[in-house]
C-alpha cells in the first residue's frame, strides 16, 4: 500500500477521477473496517479505543473523542484537532483529507462528504469516482443530522443548525441552518469572546 504518484490511491486523494475497486484501496477500506469494528465494539477499554483511533486516523490532537459507532471509508485522510468530539453515528467518507479544527463539536448523526461522483450517467454507471476536500475551522459547532457536502469549507467560530445540509462554503462567525444551508446572522462580540 505505497500510496505513490499515478495510483489509484493518488488520484482520489488528488480529487481526480479513480477506480474504486483497485486492490490498494480495497485493502485500505478493508483496514479501516477491520478497525472500526474494533472501536464501535462496546467491549472496548478507553487504552484499546484510543490506541485505534490514533491508527485509523490520519492525524489528531490529544484530546480527541469519538463516541462509537463511528464511520468511515479509510481513517488515514481525516485529521482532527485538539479538543475534538463527534457524538453518536458521525460518518465521514474520506476520500479525500477532511481538516477538521481545535475545538470543534459534531452533534449526533453528522455526516461529512469528501466523496462523489460524476453527473454524467456513462461514467457514474462505469463506476468512475472522486472526491473535494472538507474543510472546518477551529471552534465550529455542527448541529445533529447536517450534512457537509464535498468541497465545502466551514470558517471558525460558526454554528451549523441540526438538519442543514450544506452545500457552500459557510463564512467564519455565523450561525448558519437550512436545506441548503444559508447564513442566518453574524455572531455578536458577546459571543464571540472568549
Amino acid at each position: 500500500m505505497s500510496g505513490m504518484a499515478g495510483t489509484e490511491w493518488h488520484k482520489m486523494v488528488a480529487g481526480e477521477p479513480y477506480d474504486a475497486g483497485d486492490p490498494e484501496l480495497v485493502a485500505r477500506r478493508e483496514r479501516c473496517r477491520a478497525l472500526l469494528g474494533e472501536m464501535n465494539r462496546d467491549s472496548t477499554t478507553s487504552a484499546e479505543w484510543e490506541g485505534r483511533l490514533t491508527a485509523l486516523l490520519g492525524g489528531r490532537g490529544a484530546r480527541c473523542f469519538i463516541t462509537p459507532p463511528f464511520f468511515c471509508d479509510y481513517g488515514s485522510n481525516i485529521h482532527v484537532g485538539e479538543n475534538f468530539y463527534a457524538n453518536f453515528g458521525c460518518t465521514i467518507l474520506d476520500v479525500c483529507e477532511v481538516h477538521i479544527g481545535d475545538n470543534v463539536l459534531l452533534a449526533p448523526h453528522v455526516q461529512i462528504y469528501a466523496a462523489t461522483h460524476p453527473v454524467a450517467v456513462a461514467p457514474r454507471v462505469a463506476g468512475v469516482e472522486f472526491g473535494k476536500p472538507v474543510r472546518i475551522g477551529d471552534n465550529v459547532w455542527i448541529g445533529g443530522a447536517s450534512v457537509i457536502c464535498p468541497g465545502v469549507t466551514i470558517g471558525e467560530n460558526s454554528v451549523i443548525g441540526a438538519g442543514s445540509v450544506v452545500t457552500r462554503d459557510i463564512p467564519p462567525n455565523v450561525v448558519a441552518a437550512g436545506n441548503p444551508c444559508r447564513v442566518l446572522r453574524s455572531l455578536t462580540a458577546e459571543e464571540l469572546a472568549s
